[in-house]
């Protein structure tokens, strides 16, 4: 996809840019289009499509936060890759709470930059895709919703027909949402009905802990659709037998959010998203994206990550061929109580364990 894909580079940084070109237009066949500052590259995202966005930290005529959050107006989607001049740990963290996708040091690693851009790009047309699902079924709604206001004095039956097929079409979209799901699962037969695995136990913890029937059923959806974002992942990461790198390990920690993203669309999924959003967050606040802690962590993510745990370690994984026993899984669900697992959860699991 990267290379049928529109990048656009906006650095003043002349030799910079006449690196790039030689090395991603002339070596590589990119299509770049060059900006030299941060107000023509403005102009350029506005007059033109681009998937990605090079942008080089420290322009000399707009501040990163200027220029980064004028893209972001015009295209909420928009890629950015940063490019800095050194690793600063105060400067990578404005980048990313700006919005920006990622970033390179230079000297400028081009195996690195060349797969950002790839996996920036198929990101892109992903949430494109899904905005334009959605927006087509939002056009569907607002039709339904003035067909409802002209029939408002017809017969009851007409509005149940009505009401049920809203429902229909809430319901299609959600099937198509899981059969994707289920096919990110299936595309490494290590992880065939990991989701289903885990929204059953997910679901026998919450009743143990006396959950309402929507919590339990926004807990049962989330499981279903808690690794939508891994599609965003390469399988040589998913798949991999040995130990990530530090790179893929980033990579991995993003699937959360980008999940969250696909989904946002769908406004009748936002308890279920935050529940995605969250489950990867560890009760002593060293899990990811967002580092919280304890009760600040929806109760259902901490239900869900305790299961996503339980599922995996009893199945067997690319870089684990053999599953834990269920003795050696329990234990160490105990052994990590209070850290990395919520104690009431924990408890709830252990009462129901036998039965899952």
């Amino acid at each position: 996809m990267a290379l049928n894909s529109k990048v656009l580079l906006i650095s003043d940084d002349k030799n910079l840019s006449a690196f790039l070109r030689e090395e991603l237009v002339i070596k590589k066949g990119y299509a770049v289009s060059f900006e030299y500052s941060g107000r023509d590259g403005i102009f350029a995202l506005k007059q033109n499509h681009f998937e990605v966005v090079l942008l080089k930290y420290g322009l000399i005529d707009l501040e990163a936060q200027e220029v980064v959050s004028s893209l972001k107006k015009i295209d909420p989607n928009c890629i950015i890759i940063a490019i800095i001049e050194t690793h600063n740990e105060k400067i990578i963290s404005e980048l990313f709470k700006l919005g920006v996708y990622d970033f390179v040091i230079k000297p400028i690693d081009l195996e690195k930059l060349s797969f950002l851009i790839e996996k920036g790009a198929q990101l892109h047309y992903l949430i494109e895709s899904s905005s334009r699902q959605a927006a087509s079924l939002k056009e569907r709604n607002a039709a339904l919703e003035k067909q409802n206001l002209f029939l408002t004095n017809r017969v009851e039956e007409s509005t149940k027909k009505l009401s049920r097929l809203y429902e229909d079409l809430r319901s299609t979209y959600m099937r198509t949402i899981k059969v994707l799901a289920q096919a990110i699962d299936a595309r490494d037969h290590y992880t065939h009905s990991h989701s289903q695995n885990v929204a059953k136990y997910a679901v026998s913890i919450a009743n143990e802990m006396n959950l309402s029937a929507k919590e339990i059923e926004n807990i049962r959806e989330a499981c279903e659709l808690h690794d939508l974002g891994k599609i965003g992942v390469g399988d040589s990461i998913l798949s991999k037998p040995s130990i990530l790198n530090a790179q893929e390990w980033e990579e991995i920690k993003r699937h959360p959010m980008i999940a969250a993203q696909i989904l946002e669309p769908l406004t009748f999924l936002d308890d279920v998203i935050e529940l995605i959003r969250q489950h990867h967050e560890h009760y002593d606040g060293t899990g990811y994206p967002e580092g919280r802690k304890g009760d600040d962590i929806l109760l259902g993510s901490r239900i869900i990550h305790l299961a996503d745990a339980y599922e995996a370690m009893r199945s067997a994984r690319s870089y684990r061929k053999i599953p834990l026993t269920k003795e050696d899984a329990i234990l160490e669900i105990k052994n990590n109580s209070g850290t990395q697992f919520d104690p009431k959860v924990v408890e709830a699991f252990l009462k129901v364990v036998d039965t899952l």
